[in-house]
């Protein structure tokens, strides 16, 4: 699925983020020197969730921060959260450059061991993962076909607010996995609702598509996953 990777990573590092933090102590938050029109990013933030609190878009900070990945951020790095040329005060000079203090990186967890999940929809396969135009599966549906949890977990993000995916669900599962299921024409849970694996969570639909399916990805700790890996054969 074309032009799509930038733009789920980001979410889905917002989901990771929040997986982590659960799964631990609580982060100390991270201080230092900042100028004015940046913010410093801490334990558990996300691109998704700097950019809402300051009123700005995504791509803006993913352009503003000439961010080659949209989900490449790290604890203590230093972004830009105002336009170019604009600070915090209305004087009109343009904000200083990012002071240059090492960013703090998380400690890395295990590997942990992956589940076997179940098929989202019934239909023929239609594309397969290749890591880089594709970051999923792509399932034939008919509209209004029932689509179900790839397992147990919790409903971490119903909308449409990224490109290319239309409406959009994720699920996350235990050992930092989260399964992500586009195109849908109706969403059938909310966020935070606990599903069981096989409960219908959605209808399928072509929002975002030129078909209706059922696009299906998997990421574990932000990397995704061939989900044949962990579908049965069939």
């Amino acid at each position: 699925m074309p032009n799509v990777a930038a733009a789920f990573r980001l979410l889905v590092t917002a989901m990771l983020a929040a997986l982590l933090l659960a799964c631990g102590s609580t982060p100390a938050p991270v201080t230092g020197p900042t100028s004015p029109g940046y913010y410093r990013v801490q334990p558990g933030d996300t691109l998704y969730r700097i950019a809402r609190n300051h009123r700005q878009s995504v791509s803006d900070l993913t352009r503003w921060n000439q961010l080659a990945d949209a989900a490449d951020i790290r604890v203590g790095q230093l972004l830009r959260v105002t336009p170019p040329g604009t600070g915090s005060s209305s004087s009109g000079t343009t904000t200083p450059r990012p002071p240059t203090t090492p960013a703090v990186t998380p400690t890395p967890r295990p590997p942990a061991t992956l589940p076997s999940l179940q098929w989202p929809a019934d239909g023929a396969l239609l594309y397969r993962f290749d890591g880089q135009r594709n970051k999923g599966i792509g399932i034939a549906a008919s509209a209004g076909a029932p689509v179900k949890a790839a397992a147990t977990g919790k409903v971490v993000y119903t909308g449409s607010g990224i490109r290319n995916y239309g409406l959009l669900l994720i699920i996350k599962h235990d050992n930092g996995l989260l399964t992500t299921y586009a195109h849908n024409r109706k969403l059938l849970v909310k966020e935070g609702q606990q599903v069981a694996a096989g409960q219908p969570v959605a209808e399928a639909g072509s929002t975002g598509a030129d078909r209706v399916k059922v696009h299906f990805e998997v990421r574990q700790n932000s990397q995704a996953i061939d989900p044949l890996r962990l579908l049965p054969e069939r």
